[in-house]
């Protein structure tokens, strides 16, 4: 047996232990989960109706409960649970098991790609190079895969609710103007929008949540801006924030607000057509010049190699 065998035997021995360990943790998570249903029932409380979270259905939900398990065993710090935490809120992920499902689904690339990079290329008769190579990109991916897609999630959460949320503010202005309080006007508009921008639906569902529950509503708006870390939710939080705290007009400030972000998508849409041409320069070079040279000085080349090969 070659030493890369056996250290390839021990690295799998210690998964193995590693996998038993967490799989003991969420068994004892189940049976807890399932006592306290069954004392809710005994109490005759009836179960949660809300809506099912990331990572709450099928084999999803094991792989979240073992991530769970993993990230209350210690082996992460609080800060880096807290930043984790933060990403994932800002990419849309509320509550549930987003944070299990995001440490455990690490935890299963880790793991299986390498393995299945390692049998892969070993059924492909690879040379060992290749095959140990492949099997470090392997783990490599498995390693930096789930940051990249929370990554892309988090940037595409955040364009929606920056795209949308000039609209909510139109339909706020439209809320107050008829009468409604604040948290009645997040409310309803949280309810009208849902269709056309899901995403600011969402947060003005969770906002008007916090509303109803923390006593201070200034804190409430503030964590409008600071769960998703966005500058335009950041200035509405300061605006509804202001408006309690001076008694301005709030038809008048969201009116003002609103044209505000308009105008600045307005100029970052001049500013992307505006960096055209510099981008357009690129292409032209590696594709057009060239053909551009064929043409103008292809028939002069070939008359020089004709008339080298005629000498």
């Amino acid at each position: 047996m070659t030493p890369l065998m056996m250290a390839a035997g021990g690295v799998s021995l210690l998964c193995g232990l590693g996998a038993l360990l967490l799989l003991r943790a969420v068994e004892a998570q189940e049976k807890m989960a399932n006592r306290v249903a069954q004392m809710q029932l005994a109490a005759g409380m009836a179960r949660s109706t809300r809506p099912r979270a990331a990572g709450n259905g099928g084999p999803f939900r094991y792989i979240a409960m073992i991530g769970t398990a993993l990230a209350r065993s210690g082996l992460l710090s609080d800060k880096t649970v807290t930043e984790l935490e933060q990403t994932l809120m800002a990419a849309g992920f509320r509550g549930g098991n987003g944070l299990g499902l995001f440490v455990g689904s690490k935890l299963l690339m880790l793991v299986g790609f390498p393995v299945m990079a390692w049998f892969g290329l070993g059924y492909m008769h690879f040379s060992t190079v290749t095959h140990n190579g492949g099997t470090g990109v392997a783990a490599i991916l498995g390693l930096l895969a789930p940051d990249y897609i929370v990554k892309s999630m988090r940037k595409s959460f955040l364009q929606k609710l920056d795209r949308g949320l000039p609209d909510a503010l139109d339909m706020m202005v439209i809320c107050s103007e008829a009468g409604l309080g604040l948290e009645p006007a997040i409310t309803r508009v949280a309810a009208e929008i849902g269709h056309a921008h899901p995403a600011v639906a969402e947060e003005m569902r969770q906002t008007a949540s916090e509303l109803r529950i923390i006593s201070d509503r200034r804190v409430a708006l503030q964590n409008m801006g600071n769960r998703t870390g966005l500058d335009s939710l950041k200035r509405l939080g300061a605006t509804l924030v202001q408006t309690m705290q001076y008694g301005t007009p709030l038809s008048q400030a969201l009116r003002t607000l609103s044209s505000e972000m308009r105008t600045e998508a307005l100029t970052r849409f001049e500013e992307r057509a505006a960096r055209l041409p510099v981008l357009l320069t690129v292409p032209m070079i590696v594709f057009i010049l060239p053909t551009v040279f064929a043409v103008v000085g292809g028939p002069a080349a070939l008359k020089v190699m004709a008339s080298l090969h005629g000498h």
